[in-house]
């Protein structure tokens, strides 16, 4: 029996490395994506138009709300099925109010959220392979999970410091990825991305006064992020942006604007989305820290984003 289990096992991790091969000299592409509450919707519209235009999505990393799209995408689901309940959901779907010292609500209800877009229970079941982001509260540091269960670790990195109670998973304490990295770019270059799209979803800063607990503490964290230049920067190859910051965390019946906003920055970033396909690819060094060529070095200097 044991021998044949170990045949069953050898079968499936061959016809998964069979199905993630890339096409001898081509990069492996990777797509990040960003935190947001509702704003993560626009994600929807950037992967649409990379199908559209044939740009293959070898990886996928998310961050909070990126997290619960690419999970779904990464199953199978339709871009249009993720628009159509996209339009559908409040955030009773995925919280509910409690009264705890650790939060004021508990996303426990995201699991079976999930489940709305696929039956699918484990990373290793994905079509494509995709990794979760989350924060360790007791070291600070990031975790990112591509094995095992979907579901804690989604909650994981969902759990909004202040808002939603932190997630015990695996022997940690999690909460919300964007505390060590709001966009998943170098996790992805962990995973084995040679080019990384990443997609930041701009908090922005209303010139509205806060109006609840929940605002004051998206807008206090908004403001320590913009002193100190996020490191998920120096791992992107192409940053896209979609115009969505005056849309707030839980307006999700402003779908088709979210989406279309995904929409309009990957078109205006295919240019150099093709451009970053044909150049010099930047690589981890052990140590994590990127490792060009000088041919690269030169590049990239003519061609960051300014």
């Amino acid at each position: 029996m044991s021998n044949v289990l170990r045949w069953i096992g050898s079968a499936v991790k061959g016809i998964r490395e069979f199905a993630y091969r890339q096409p001898e000299g081509r990069p492996i592409i990777g797509v990040a994506l960003g935190g947001g509450f509702a704003r993560g919707i626009a994600h929807i519209g950037v992967l649409r138009v990379l199908e559209e235009n044939e740009i293959p999505v070898d990886l996928l990393a998310g961050t909070s709300v990126g997290a619960l799209v690419g999970a779904a995408y990464a199953a199978g689901t339709s871009l249009d099925e993720l628009e159509r309940q996209g339009m559908l959901t409040h955030f009773r779907d995925f919280g509910r109010w409690t009264i705890s010292r650790m939060g004021m609500a508990t996303n426990e209800r995201l699991e079976a959220f999930l489940r709305k877009f696929t039956v699918i229970r484990t990373f290793e079941e994905l079509k494509i392979p995709f990794g979760i982001v989350a924060t360790d509260l007791v070291t600070g540091q990031t975790v990112c999970f591509t094995k095992g269960e979907l579901g804690p670790p989604l909650r994981a990195s969902c759990a909004y410091p202040g808002l939603f109670i932190p997630v015990e998973h695996e022997g940690r304490i999690l909460v919300d990825g964007f505390l060590t990295e709001h966009v998943p770019t170098e996790s992805l270059r962990h995973m084995g991305a040679d080019v990384v799209i990443a997609v930041h979803l701009d908090p922005g800063q209303p010139d509205q006064r806060p109006k609840n607990t929940i605002e004051v503490i998206g807008r206090s964290f908004s403001i320590i992020q913009e002193q100190t230049p996020p490191r998920w920067l120096r791992y992107a190859d192409v940053i896209l942006q979609p115009a969505v910051k005056d849309i707030h965390w839980d307006d999700f019946q402003r779908t088709p604007e979210l989406v279309a906003a995904g929409v309009a920055a990957a078109r205006a970033a295919l240019p150099e989305i093709k451009a970053a396909l044909k150049r010099p690819v930047l690589r981890l060094r052990r140590d994590g820290n990127p490792s060009r060529t000088e041919e690269f070095e030169a590049e990239a200097a003519l061609t960051k984003p300014k």
